[in-house]
């Protein structure tokens, strides 16, 4: 190839018309959104944009029916004065029956408007969730393969957590709060010394609230990030279930996790014992100051100053009033920890959510061009990948060979886009492979991880990546991998269940099945890292079969891998040493040039 690959554009350009149409086409399907840029990525500020206007307009909606709400509380203490003032000395039977009635179709109402803001919040927390549940798992899928798995699940249970809250009676108390001037207005209307003693008391449990929040805060998110970290810890021990019974580690396992437990729970159990403590001074405090607020209303009717309705409506008058203000302290564990897990989330989508293109790619055929690649992982001051170049064309097979940690796992996740390049970029027919749309990707590539995996569900859904895939295909993808004379005597064939708690199957077993599903729908690009690590010599001669029968049809192949057998079926070899190329050429000359003084075995890897 004489291009360079900044010359390399797409098959249909920034510019075209053709483009701007398959792009809103997409759109009025669903298939992209508004959160992507004109240039077809995804963009998580949109994202995070978006959810917070759905949160802001419900949250006005069921702020105007708190408002509505909260003068429908009052037809309970304004009935009770008027049966106390009015039907009491007028003992007209006709009037409390008016009054009653007018009583049962507010209080009727306040139930509708009630049931309405429920179901408000009810779908405000639909919405985020639907909003961002795709999003947050295609960053807690990218986040766990780049960091693992426990940054991943717990982005999706907080998720979990701030749709529960929402939809929570923790989340209405300060709306019915925001409304409480309502009821201090008509304190003052009954008498200036009911709405000053209501003043006072809104005061003071506004403090409790403050001092709650001082002494809380710090030690609630404390507890939290300890108890994420333990469980994280371990989840992902109990991953290693056979060699920690195996080896009797399970004792000393034990120690560990009871110490991390223990400091979690002592944490917790601080800003626990604070948090209700506050909450018992405040609910106590509520009670007495209904207490005085009956004293000076008996008082005022001593004076004459107010009748006794008045006097049994400000008592329910001023409970209305601070109750909110006592859920919002009782209930402000919740408030941090949910505020806590928006801002896990939202560091999520920004730091974990790829920036990739929304726009599917055609499926092409094309060169596969390595520029300039640099990678450093995070943290990292020296790099993993220094600056490599080189091609392959349609048809060649690349082997990759080098001592450990060499990088040689890290460029191939570099090739299959999983790992975002520090600079340079790998190119396929001109597209940028870590901003290639993933599903039309996965139509041109398979991958074959060092670290093989099944997902739950069939064979036959692994083979064809969970989609309800073309039988011809799975059953092509599997004939191609040798596996389909193995995958008929299981119990049930393709329909045999695997994964976790499912049917065991040994290492090599796994593998050639892994290798079928990197096999599926004949993809232009292979990597495969380790593919024979678990084959028996009739795997690897099946393996190399399917790497010949792939390069025939057009395929570019990249395989590492530690025996020297496999090899053989390869067109070049890449020595890597370091994070850089050392040995680039046709397989039999770097052979040929690594032969000479006891030398260095081909094939040889970490």
């Amino acid at each position: 190839m004489t291009d360079h690959p900044s010359t390399h554009r797409s098959v249909i350009s920034r510019k075209s018309p053709m483009r701007d149409t398959v792009r809103n086409n997409m759109i009025s399907k669903g298939q992209i959104g508004p959160t992507s840029t004109q240039n077809g990525t995804i963009n998580p500020k949109l994202l995070i944009l978006r959810a917070r206007r759905v949160f802001v307009l419900a949250l006005l909606y069921a702020t105007l029916l708190s408002a509505c709400i909260g003068l429908l509380q009052l037809t309970l203490p304004l009935y009770m004065m008027q049966v106390q003032d009015r039907v009491l000395n007028s003992q007209s039977i006709d009037t409390l029956v008016m009054l009653t009635i007018l009583a049962i179709g507010a209080l009727a109402v306040f139930g509708v408007l009630e049931f309405i803001r429920a179901l408000t919040f009810q779908a405000m927390g639909s919405a985020v969730v639907r909003w961002l549940n795709l999003p947050v798992l295609t960053a807690a899928v990218q986040a766990s393969a780049d960091q693992g798995l426990a940054r991943a699940t717990q982005s999706l249970r907080d998720l979990t957590e701030l749709r529960s809250f929402l939809t929570s009676s923790a989340f209405s108390a300060p709306l019915d709060a925001a409304w409480s001037p309502i009821f201090l207005g008509v304190l003052f209307l009954l008498h200036p010394l009911f709405g000053l003693i209501g003043a006072i008391s809104v005061a003071l449990l506004v403090c409790c609230g403050v001092i709650t929040d001082l002494l809380t805060r710090r030690l609630m998110k404390e507890a939290s990030q300890a108890n994420i970290e333990a469980v994280s810890k371990i989840g992902a021990t109990l991953r290693h279930a056979e060699a920690i019974e195996a080896m009797g580690m399970l004792p000393a396992l034990a120690k560990r996790w009871r110490t991390a437990q223990l400091h979690a729970l002592s944490v917790l159990e601080a800003g626990g014992s604070r948090s209700k403590a506050m909450a018992a001074i405040t609910r106590s405090l509520r009670f007495s100051i209904q207490a005085v607020t009956l004293a000076a209303g008996a008082l005022l009717v001593m004076q004459q100053e107010i009748s006794p309705g008045a006097m049994m409506a400000t008592s329910i008058l001023v409970g209305r009033l601070l109750q909110p203000f006592d859920s919002v302290i009782e209930n402000w564990r919740q408030w941090v920890l949910a505020l806590a897990s928006w801002r896990r989330i939202e560091a999520a989508l920004n730091e974990d959510l790829a920036v990739r293109q929304t726009m599917p790619t055609p499926r092409s055929q094309g060169d596969l061009i390595i520029d300039k690649l640099v990678y450093a992982a995070p943290g990292l001051d020296v790099p993993i990948i220094k600056g490599i170049s080189f091609s392959l064309s349609p048809g060649e097979v690349l082997g990759i060979v080098g001592p450990s940690a060499a990088g040689k796992s890290t460029l191939a996740r570099l090739l299959v886009g999983i790992l975002k390049p520090t600079a340079g970029g790998v190119f396929l027919d001109g597209n940028n492979v870590y901003l290639w749309e993933r599903a039309s990707f996965g139509q041109m590539a398979g991958y074959l991880p060092q670290a093989v995996s099944l997902l739950e569900g069939t064979i036959r859904e692994n083979i064809s990546r969970m989609e309800d895939g073309d039988p011809y295909k799975v059953l092509d993808a599997a004939r191609l991998a040798d596996v389909h004379d193995m995958i008929g005597r299981l119990p049930l064939g393709y329909d045999t269940p695997v994964g976790d708690g499912q049917l065991t199957l040994s290492g090599g077993q796994r593998q050639r099945i892994a290798l079928a599903r990197c096999l599926y729908g004949r993809p232009r690009l292979l990597v495969l890292d380790e593919p024979n690590a678990n084959l028996d010599a009739i795997g690897e001669r099946a393996l190399i079969r399917a790497i010949d029968e792939a390069r025939d049809d057009g395929a570019i192949v990249v395989m590492i891998a530690h025996r020297p057998a496999i090899m053989q079926v390869a067109d070049k070899l890449l020595v890597l040493e370091g994070g850089r190329i050392t040995q680039l050429g046709p397989r039999t000359d770097v052979v040929a040039s690594m032969t000479p003084g006891e030398p260095r075995r081909e094939g040889t890897a970490s």
